[in-house]
């Protein structure tokens, strides 16, 4: 059984400002890095306004679909733009997510990445930020614990930044664990390790600038020892390579193999409960870091898939 891979062309009509490090290219760095592998492809659904629904509310939904202009774009924070098609990317990376976690649930893949922008873990209940719309992996979450009435949920985010938004989203939802590495200081300010969550199922593992690839295996040793803890049914990540150290917008020194590694413990962890792996792309700054990363990455996940 092979991995999936979702991905629209819609994603490139979220189009940004010039010289916006969430740009067009992003995308097809990684699906150029992936187009040798053999991978099961398909088109990421739009998401019913529904799913929204799980994790934001109606009146965010309407403002944000409020929000979409005509032309040009529409700011929404100091680095979150609208623009004429970010309406239908935005609702395929939920789409695509939602989907891989039907897809995985009812076997017919075992893994899969989700390839799509704008990214998602910076979206609070209520607030478009950090380039992000919707909170797309608590949604696939939320869908994962009520649509298919899961009893655990692991969500795991790498991203260099932390995932403020999905930590908003789970905060009070005890039967999701949430584990986040990630630079501090850095935007968006959030992610100390005493934020628990209301139940103590949050996790957050702050890294110093610098850090290299043996601090943050040593960082996700410890995380995956309590999620295997946890016993999963599903394994949900946020996967940004912008840890690279050729990354424009942080500071930690991870390398390719480093991405490998950690996705391969993140596989094998999920494996002792049986938890099959779904994986969408959140940030990557560096085109080239990006695209090598992420080829690392669904290597590891096409392992898991057997």
């Amino acid at each position: 059984m092979t991995t999936r891979v979702y991905t629209h062309p819609d994603a490139d009509r979220h189009v940004t400002p010039p010289g916006h490090p969430e740009q067009v290219p992003r995308r097809r760095s990684v699906l150029d890095a992936l187009a040798d592998l053999p991978l099961d492809w398909h088109d990421a659904p739009l998401a019913d306004q529904a799913e929204l629904l799980r994790c934001h509310p109606q009146s965010y939904v309407d403002r944000i679909r409020g929000s979409i202009p005509t032309e040009g774009w529409q700011m929404l924070d100091g680095d979150t733009h609208a623009a004429p098609g970010s309406w239908d990317a935005a609702l395929r990376a939920v789409g695509g997510a939602t989907d891989a976690v039907d897809a995985v649930l009812t076997g017919k893949a075992h893994s899969a990445f989700v390839a799509m922008r704008p990214p998602g873990h910076h979206a609070e209940r209520e607030t478009a930020m950090g380039f992000c719309f919707f909170g797309t992996v608590a949604i696939a979450a939320k869908r994962a614990l009520d649509h298919h009435r899961l009893d655990r949920v692991a969500v795991l985010d790498f991203d260099v930044h932390h995932g403020n938004g999905t930590q908003d989203l789970l905060w009070s939802e005890k039967r999701a664990f949430f584990a986040s590495s990630h630079q501090m200081p850095l935007y968006p300010g959030t992610g100390a390790a005493d934020e628990t969550g209301e139940f103590g199922q949050i996790m957050n593992v702050p890294l110093r600038p610098g850090s290299d690839g043996a601090v943050a295996r040593a960082a996700w040793g410890r995380i995956l020892d309590r999620m295997i803890g946890w016993k999963p049914q599903l394994v949900l990540i946020s996967a940004g390579f912008d840890a690279h150290a050729d990354d424009p917008l942080a500071q930690l020194d991870w390398q390719d193999q480093d991405f490998t590694a950690i996705t391969r413990a993140i596989c094998d962890a999920a494996a002792v409960s049986g938890a099959p792996v779904v994986s969408s792309l959140e940030g990557g700054y560096d085109l080239a870091a990006l695209g090598r990363s992420a080829r690392a990455h669904v290597i590891e996940l096409m392992e898991t898939a057997g």
